[in-house]
């Protein structure tokens, strides 16, 4: 009795050693907590692509007739465009296309249909920034009687823009860093990425300069080619980061 007593003593003095040694000898638990971080980046970027934006206005007393002419021109214009930018590839699409009546309000009776107008508008993608001022020009003499604006972008698959997106990365992964050092601890991994971009045209396509250029083009005489300047582009690339951090006890 008294031999299971002290075994049982024994056993139960081994047990709070035990406990005792993994306390005292426990591994060091770090912590982990996460950190969110965004990364910004602006820089200045020559443009690739330009977008033309022009309509074919036709008017006559029947509706058949302005649309037939209508057609008639923007088929001159298209084919205009495709042979004068053939080396620029050009993307023609239809943007808009509009048949409305004018109407005679002179009158203190009900207004009266005295014609119809056809808008058809078309926006023209090329790649030579060169040859914008030769589009222009090409359209209008084959029929094109209104410019609506020009627009200089980066093509979605712009290297310009991968490297604005990267130095937008290494200054939020910076950040993240600076942030782990400061808590002591250091990054384990990267738990999420977001980007985003955001470009700043530097024309307006309704200031004073593209309503001069719509109004005056049409009755240019001269074999100059309309000048154009594409400028640059402030290209603006975001990267919000969430990572885990291991933060030293």
């Amino acid at each position: 009795m008294k031999n299971n007593v002290y075994k049982i003593v024994l056993l139960v003095v081994g047990l709070i050693l035990f406990t005792a040694a993994l306390y005292i000898y426990r591994p060091n638990q770090n912590k982990l907590t996460r950190v969110t971080v965004v990364g910004d980046s602006q820089t200045k970027i020559a443009p690739d692509t330009a977008l033309i934006t022009f309509s074919v206005v036709t008017q006559n007393s029947q509706a058949l007739n302005a649309q037939q002419e209508n057609a008639r021109k923007s088929e001159a214009v298209k084919t205009a465009v495709e042979a004068i930018a053939a080396n620029a590839k050009p993307e023609i699409k239809t943007s808009d296309y509009n048949l409305s009546p004018e109407q005679d309000y002179s009158s203190k009776r009900l207004p009266k249909i005295i014609g119809y107008e056809v808008k058809n508008t078309v926006t023209v993608s090329i790649n030579d920034l060169t040859q914008v001022g030769a589009v222009i020009d090409a359209a209008t003499k084959a029929g094109a009687n209104s410019v609506a604006g020009i627009a200089f972008i980066l093509r979605e698959n712009s290297p310009a823009q991968g490297d604005a997106l990267a130095l937008a990365t290494r200054r939020a992964m910076a950040k993240a860093e600076a942030i782990a050092q400061s808590l002591n601890g250091k990054i384990v991994r990267v738990v999420e990425t977001h980007e985003g971009g955001m470009q700043n045209l530097p024309q307006n396509p309704n200031s004073d300069s593209y309503a001069m250029m719509n109004s005056n083009m049409m009755s240019a005489t001269s074999s100059h080619t309309t000048p154009v300047q594409a400028g640059s582009l402030n290209v603006r690339s975001q990267v919000l980061l969430v990572v885990e951090v291991e933060v030293n006890k």
